[in-house]
C-alpha cells in the first residue's frame, strides 16, 4: 500500500507539475510599415525573453496606428514599443511608464534620437523652401505619427504655416513606403516621413534619393541622415499601468544584457537599449500642436 501511495503521489505531483502554465504577456508594437515586417523585426526579442526570464513567455503583437490606444487603454497588451508620440500620449492618459528606450542602428551608428524630413519630386522647381508649400497638396503617413507627421508638423507651425489652412490638401497614406511612392510619382506634391527612411528604401532599391529635394534640410553633428526637423528621443519601451514593476524591472534588465550581435539585436537592426530618455519635449510639441494627449478628441 505505501509503495501505491507513493506512486500515486508522484503521479499527482507530476501532472500538477505538467499543468503548470507560464505566465503570458504580449508586447505591442506599433508596425509602421505592416505586421508581417514588424513580426520579422521584433520576434527575436520575444524569444530572447522568453528564453531569459523562466516561467514566462512573450509574444509580439503587431499594432497599426489605430490600435495603438484602443489596446493600452484595454490591457490588451502588456508592453508596448511605439513611437514618442504615442507613448507620451498613453503616459498622460493611461498612467504608462517607460521601462527603456531602444538605441538605433544606422550606417554603423547608434542612435538614440531621429526626426523627419520633409520632400518633394527633384523636378518641382515651384518648392525650394517651407513658404512654397503654401497652396501645394502634402501627404504624411498619419495624424499620429511622430516621425512621419507631427515633427514636420511643428516646423511649419514655427514657420506660421497652418497645414489645414495653407496647403490645397493634406492627405495621409498609413505607412511610410506610401508617402515617399506617392511624392515620387507627383500625386502629391510634397510629403513627409521619418528620417532613415529614404535611405532605407534607396538600399532597398525602391527609389533613387537623387529623384527627391529636401526641404528646410536641418544639419545634426553626428546624425547621419537627410533631416528637415530638429531631432527627438527614439522610440521607448513602455509598460502598462497593470504590468508589475518588478517583471517590468526583469525584462529592462535582459534587454540591457543584448549585445549588438545577438539575433534579436540583429533582427531588429538596433545596437541595444538604454535607461530611458527624457520624453518631455516630445510633451511639449503635442501641447503645442493640440495633439496626441492634448487633443481635443484624442482617442
Amino acid at each position: 500500500m505505501k509503495k501505491l501511495f507513493f506512486i500515486l503521489a508522484a503521479m499527482l505531483l507530476g501532472f500538477q507539475a505538467s499543468t503548470v502554465t507560464a505566465e503570458d504577456y504580449k508586447i505591442g508594437v506599433l508596425a509602421k510599415r505592416g505586421a508581417i515586417k514588424a513580426l520579422k523585426k521584433w520576434k527575436a526579442t520575444g524569444d530572447y525573453l522568453t528564453s531569459k526570464l523562466p516561467g514566462k513567455t512573450f509574444e509580439i503583437v503587431p499594432l497599426d496606428f489605430d490600435q495603438v490606444n484602443p489596446s493600452v487603454q484595454n490591457n490588451q497588451v502588456d508592453f508596448f514599443l511605439v513611437n514618442s508620440s504615442m507613448f507620451v500620449t498613453a503616459k498622460i492618459k493611461y498612467n504608462a511608464s517607460a521601462i527603456a528606450t531602444m538605441i538605433n542602428s544606422r550606417q554603423g551608428k547608434a542612435l538614440k534620437s531621429f526626426g523627419g524630413v520633409i520632400i518633394t519630386s527633384i523636378d518641382n522647381e515651384e518648392v525650394d523652401g517651407l513658404n512654397d508649400l503654401k497652396g501645394k497638396s502634402f501627404m504624411a503617413v498619419k495624424k499620429s505619427s511622430f516621425g512621419g507627421w507631427q515633427m514636420a508638423y511643428k516646423e511649419l507651425q514655427n514657420a506660421n504655416i497652418d497645414p489645414y489652412k495653407d496647403f490645397s490638401k493634406v492627405a495621409f497614406a498609413g505607412k511610410h513606403d506610401n508617402v515617399v511612392l506617392a511624392v515620387l510619382n507627383t500625386v502629391v506634391d510634397c510629403g513627409t516621413v521619418r528620417t532613415d527612411t529614404l535611405e532605407r528604401m534607396a538600399a532597398e532599391g525602391l527609389i533613387d534619393i537623387e529623384d527627391f529635394k529636401i526641404i528646410n534640410k536641418q544639419s545634426h553633428p553626428g546624425f547621419p541622415f537627410i533631416c528637415s526637423t530638429r531631432l527627438y528621443p527614439e522610440w521607448p519601451l513602455a509598460k502598462t499601468e497593470k504590468t508589475s514593476t518588478s517583471v517590468a524591472n526583469e525584462v529592462t534588465e535582459a534587454l540591457k544584457q543584448l549585445k549588438a550581435l545577438d539575433l534579436a539585436t540583429k533582427n531588429a537592426r538596433i545596437v541595444g537599449w538604454t535607461d530611458p530618455l527624457d520624453y518631455a519635449p516630445v510633451e511639449h510639441l503635442q501641447s503645442s500642436l493640440n495633439v496626441g494627449a492634448f487633443a481635443a478628441n484624442s482617442k
